[in-house]
Order: structure tokens, then sequence, then C-alpha cells
């Protein structure tokens, strides 16, 4: 099962102490003993209604916190980037770009063959920039896959949150076509085209499609 305070936990430095913080989230669990090597896709952007901590991302966890790209609304226009949030280690955040309503981005999040470290590209759908950085993240064993919306003092009010061709690199296939976590039975999705390859000692799940569509 997910660990609910580590979750809770994200981005806090961000924002308010006094901010109410509102989940919807998808979590697939690697079994025991298993771990993710890789999280990639893109995500379709959605209206920003206005400037508020809304904050939309896929991420890997552990326990410990939580490695993400990031969707932000706080300033009035979408902003992607990758980090980890939020301590053990203290690093800094990664780079990102403004985006808008509409446009399709591509996130990579994978471990060096090597094991020494993780990069994470994501990659602008309509002008191609790309941003690349390093997170010294080796000693991580990531068992968490999330597909979240983050809100502090903020409705759902922008619409379904898209993801497609999502890969995610592990060393078991259990998961891979099971429903994922639903936390609180909060979110009513859609899921299609789950399927596991095996390839080695490496298996690879790829979904075509994820659809947070509302709130339950």
């Amino acid at each position: 099962m997910l660990s609910h305070l580590t979750l809770f936990g994200l981005l806090a430095f961000l924002t308010s102490p006094a901010s109410a913080v509102t989940w919807y989230f998808l979590t697939y669990n690697a079994p025991s003993g298993a771990k993710f090597t890789e999280l990639s896709g893109s995500m379709v952007v959605p209206t920003l209604p206005k400037a508020a901590t809304y904050y939309l991302w896929p991420g890997l966890q552990d326990g410990t916190g939580v490695y993400q790209n990031v969707l932000d609304g706080r300033s009035g226009t979408w902003w992607f980037g990758s980090g980890w949030c939020c301590s053990n280690p203290s690093l800094p955040w990664g780079s990102g770009f403004n985006t808008y309503a509409g446009e399709t981005n591509t996130f990579k999040n994978i471990l060096a063959s090597d094991g020494s470290s993780w990069s994470s590209t994501v990659v602008h759908g309509s002008t191609g920039t790309t941003k690349t950085d390093t997170f010294a993240l080796a000693s991580k064993s990531f068992n968490e896959a999330v597909f979240a919306i983050e809100l502090y003092d903020v409705a759902w009010d922008f619409g379904a949150l898209t993801f497609k061709n999502v890969r995610i690199g592990s060393s078991s296939t259990s998961w891979c076509t099971s429903s994922p976590y639903n936390y609180n039975s909060a979110t009513v999705y859609t899921i299609s085209g789950a399927k596991a390859s095996v390839s080695g000692t490496t298996v690879t799940c790829t979904i075509d499609q994820i659809v947070l569509t509302r709130p339950a």
C-alpha cells in the first residue's frame, strides 16, 4: 500500500503551513523485493483556470520522498519540470519550461545502466524544447509509481488529466495488468492497453492511456 505520510508531505516546502491539500492519485505498487527502473510517457496539458497551487504529476517513490515531473500552475501559466521532493537527500529542483492547454509533453525518468544515478528528460511537444537533469538518487529503491493531482485550497476544476504511452520498467510483471490503488476511491479513471513484456531480466509495462477523469 502507498506510503500516505510520504505522499502527503510532498511539495510542502512550496506552500503555506495553513494550506489545505486535496489528493487524487493512482498508484502501481511493485511486489516485495521488486523495484521500478523507468517511468516514461506523455501528459496532455489541461486548461489552467487561474493562478493557484495545482500540482499534476507522475512520479516514483520509495517511502522517503518522491521523484516527479510536475505540472505547476502557481504562476498562472503552467510550468513543467522535474525534481526530487523533499529531503534525504536535499537536491536542487531540475529545469523545465512553460506550457499551455492542449499541448502534449513527454517525460522520461530512467535509472542509469550502472545504477549510479537517475536522469529526467522532459520535452515540449510544440517547440521541441528539451530539458535533462541528473539526480543523485542511486540509493533509492522505488517501488511505487504514482499518477497524481495535488491541490492546495483549490478545486479540481481543469477537466481530465490524461497520460499517454506510459512505460514503466521493473523487475516483475505481476502488477502491470492489475488495477492501481485509487486513494480513498476518490478518482473516476480509465486505463486502456496495459500489457507487460520481458527481455532478459527487464520487465516493461506499457499502458496506452491513463485518464484521471473527475472526482468520484
